[in-house]
C-alpha cells in the first residue's frame, strides 16, 4: 500500500540523503552535494513557509520518497509541484502514479485551485509522459534553461486545470483501481 503523510522534523536527514542520491539529483535543477548547512537552511525555510507543503511518499511502511507543493497562490488560484523517488527498488511499481493522483486530489478538491504547474528537465522523457497520460497539457519549453553538469538543458512547462482534472478524474481512477493502486 503506498500513500502519503505530512513531512517532520524527523525525515530531515533521510531526505537530504535522498536529494543527494545522483539518481535523484539528475532529474532535479541542482545537481551539487547538499551540505548539512544548506539542508538545515532549507528545511527551516520550508517549514515556515505557508506557501508549500511536504509529505514523505510511504509505501509498505518504508519512506521512499518525497512530494511537494510549492508557491501556493490564492489570488490566482495556482500552485507548483514535485516528487522524487529516492528507493530505487519502487520506481516502475506505481508509486509515482499514486503520488500524481494524490496531489492532483489535494490541490483541485481540498485547496480548491484552479491551476497546477510543473516543470520537467526535458530528457526526462519518462515523467513528461506520466503527466500527459493524467491530463496535464505542455504549457511552454524554456529551451536551454538549466545549466548541470557542464550542460544547457531544456524544460519542459506543464498544466492542468481543474476542469481537465475533473474531466479525466473517472478515467484515472478507474486505470488506478485496476492496478492496485487505489481502492
Amino acid at each position: 500500500m503506498i500513500w502519503l503523510r505530512d513531512m517532520t522534523p524527523g525525515d530531515k536527514d533521510k531526505i537530504r540523503s535522498w536529494r543527494n542520491l545522483s539518481e535523484v539529483s539528475k532529474y532535479m535543477y541542482t545537481d551539487h552535494t547538499i551540505s548539512p548547512e544548506e539542508h538545515e537552511a532549507w528545511f527551516n525555510r520550508v517549514n515556515r513557509d505557508p506557501s508549500c507543503k511536504y509529505w514523505i511518499i510511504v509505501s509498505d511502511d518504508q519512506d521512499i520518497g518525497l512530494a511537494w507543493i510549492f508557491g501556493i497562490d490564492q489570488r490566482n488560484l495556482r500552485c507548483y509541484w514535485g516528487f522524487y523517488l529516492g528507493t530505487q527498488n519502487v520506481r516502475g511499481k506505481g508509486a509515482g502514479s499514486f503520488v500524481e493522483y494524490s496531489v492532483l486530489r489535494y490541490v483541485f478538491d481540498e485547496l480548491k485551485l484552479n491551476k497546477l504547474c510543473g516543470e520537467v528537465l526535458a530528457f526526462n522523457q519518462a515523467v513528461v509522459d506520466m503527466h500527459r497520460g493524467f491530463g496535464f497539457s505542455q504549457e511552454g519549453y524554456f529551451r536551454q534553461h538549466v545549466f548541470k553538469g557542464g550542460t544547457m538543458h531544456d524544460v519542459v512547462c506543464i498544466g492542468m486545470l481543474r476542469e481537465d482534472w475533473h474531466a479525466r478524474r473517472p478515467e484515472i481512477e478507474n486505470r488506478l483501481r485496476a492496478k492496485g493502486l487505489i481502492s
